[in-house]
């Protein structure tokens, strides 16, 4: 299981959302590079980064700064946020980022992803985001009525490498992962997940660890981090 520390950047700062609510976020700080930098010193093999700008714009704002980043570390990145084109996922991988997160992308444009996956399967990551069991999507800002599990049972045939699984209702909010939720995603498909949203403690996951041989292979870590709930060294003893 591979601990991922996550770096959400909004007006070029690294930032946490409550529940992707805008109006409830934190600084953490001013410099998504050295942010970067320091959890790779830290003993991150991957890093999580969201474009939270190209989320809410529906098109990424910041590539310049997530090239910078590529540049200036020697780990694995993925990157998410307002990815829902060709010519955008070209621009990010001829940068370096190692995997792009399509989340939107895949609930109004079933065949671009799936070609998508099926041209570049270790280079692309699904994310399903849901709330309440159901995806949400465009930033987290509209519910639809697809289930969560229904559409992780929808794109086994893809050929994608990996999921990552997040309940918005718990993001950021360091209240503990919905275990509910993740066990029976990790039932209805063989994919391998990585989980986020409401990670606390080392309890949490010293627990989701049990998870990994469903299919668990990572988790993504933001605020716990952030606010010293616990390091990176004593989460990796965990992995």
């Amino acid at each position: 299981m591979i601990i991922i520390p996550a770096i959400d950047i909004k007006n070029k700062k690294c930032v946490r959302l409550v529940q992707g609510n805008p109006e409830f976020e934190t600084v953490y700080s001013d410099d998504p590079i050295f942010q970067a930098q320091f959890w790779e010193r830290e003993g991150a093999k991957r890093l999580h980064i969201v474009d939270l700008d190209g989320a809410f714009n529906g098109k990424p704002q910041n590539i310049d700064l997530i090239e910078r980043i590529v540049q200036e570390v020697h780990i694995e990145i993925d990157v998410g946020g307002g990815i829902r084109d060709n010519r955008v996922i070209r621009a990010l991988r001829s940068r370096g980022v190692h995997k792009v997160v399509i989340g939107t992308a895949v609930m109004d444009n079933r065949k671009f992803v799936r070609n998508l996956c099926k041209s570049d399967p270790e280079g692309v990551v699904i994310a399903i985001d849901a709330s309440d069991g159901f995806v949400v999507k465009n930033g987290w800002k509209e519910i639809t009525s697809t289930r969560a599990v229904d559409l992780l049972k929808e794109i086994e045939d893809f050929g994608v490498s990996e999921v990552i699984y997040t309940d918005i209702s718990r993001d950021g909010t360091l209240e503990g992962p919905n275990y509910d939720a993740i066990e029976t995603m990790l039932t209805v498909s063989d994919i391998p997940i990585i989980v986020s949203g409401g990670i606390s403690s080392l309890e949490d996951l010293k627990r989701l660890k049990e998870y990994e041989s469903m299919g668990l292979k990572g988790v993504i870590v933001g605020k716990a981090l952030y606010e010293g709930k616990f390091t990176l060294p004593e989460a990796l003893q965990y992995v």
